[in-house]
């Protein structure tokens, strides 16, 4: 067998974070891996400059990761189909509004046999009809998919602070793989047999971050915060197991992508500074986002609608009462004021 090569979909902070440590460890495993990383990046205009042409000279993502430094085998492709050519293992890290598109590019385009990990936050619903994007990615690609979800501010894992993830696998070689991709002695990477949990995780922590983020806003206190991130997690345990079938009760406890990554969401991360910000400044949530993000996405209040427009299909309204006051409050006017009304 030839060596895997690897392609990075995607080059935002996340993506431009995950690529640095990709490219470290495949200089360190050149028996596993092929030296050079491409990573799709769309073409914008950064500074009078095209962003890859930045990035390939200076290695420096200037607008998602300023001040970092990536190997220089990571190389910039404003490209996708070219940038994925020849991959045998395809990291997916992008905000999930765009990953319609890209599969529509990639449709046809990608060999037998290929293995990829989801670093994508959010859901993808259809009516009554609910999936996670690893499953996704492998209906409509036909590649078999892992998915990676952590308490990983990017800013703290680009710095080689202390972090945790966690990685959930179909094939415990391929979780091994990206383990073996992904983890520094900085950045540790536990394995688990639990895509769906992993994932679900990783996109209604968001949800709970937005409602911790409200209760900054409303200055109610730390007690009031904790209650919200409690009731979170029961919620976010309860929907998992209701909708979907096998998610273990370890991954929300005893990973990283479970109980860590609410805690690190609802303390920092952007869903939560553009809520309090929703409160404080009084600006709808798009102008927030133009202002306050830098040309990155929210998250949050789109799963906080997209898991509203499921439970409404599944006449399940009011089931989960956090998340529904979340998705009113986000996007029907309800005073802020009701978040905990209720609880």
């Amino acid at each position: 067998m030839g060596k895997e090569k690897v392609a990075i979909i995607g080059s935002g902070n996340w993506g431009s974070a995950i690529a640095r440590l990709a490219g470290q460890n495949v200089a360190k495993h050149p028996d596993v891996f092929d030296q050079r990383v491409p990573i799709w990046v769309f073409e914008e205009e950064f500074k009078g400059k095209k962003l890859t042409e930045i990035i390939n000279t200076t290695h420096v993502n200037e607008k998602y990761l300023p001040g970092i430094q990536l190997p220089e085998n990571i190389v910039a492709v404003p490209d996708l189909v070219e940038a994925i050519k020849g991959a045998t293992a395809l990291v997916f890290v992008m905000p999930h509004q765009f990953l319609g598109r890209i599969i529509e590019q990639l449709e046809g385009k990608i060999e037998k046999g290929v293995k990829a990990v989801s670093l994508i936050k959010g859901v993808d619903v259809k009516g009554s009809e609910i999936h996670i994007f690893a499953d996704v990615l492998e209906e409509k690609l036909g590649i078999s998919c892992s998915a990676l979800s952590g308490a990983n501010i990017a800013s703290e894992v680009a710095t080689d602070r202390f972090s945790e993830t966690t990685i959930g696998y179909r094939k415990k070689e391929e979780g091994e793989l990206w383990k073996k991709l992904f983890e520094t002695h900085n950045f540790r990477v536990d394995l688990i047999d639990d895509v769906a949990g992993v994932s679900l995780c990783g996109a209604l922590k968001n949800i709970v971050a937005v409602a911790a983020g409200f209760i900054d806003g409303l200055q109610y206190g730390n007690n009031s915060k904790a209650a919200v991130m409690r009731i979170g997690l029961i919620e976010m345990k309860n929907f998992c197991q209701e909708f979907f079938e096998n998610v273990k009760m370890e991954t929300f406890l005893e990973e990283s992508a479970g109980v860590a990554d609410l805690i690190t969401s609802c303390l920092g991360g952007r869903n939560r500074k553009c809520a309090e910000a929703f409160v404080t400044q009084k600006k709808p949530f798009d102008v927030l986002e133009k202002e306050m993000l830098n040309g990155q996405k929210l998250q949050g209040i789109h799963t906080a609608k997209e898991v509203y427009t499921f439970l409404q299909a599944r006449n399940r309204a009011g089931a989960y009462k956090l998340f529904d006051k979340v998705y009113k409050i986000s996007w029907e006017g309800m005073p802020v004021e009701q978040l905990t009304e209720g609880l």
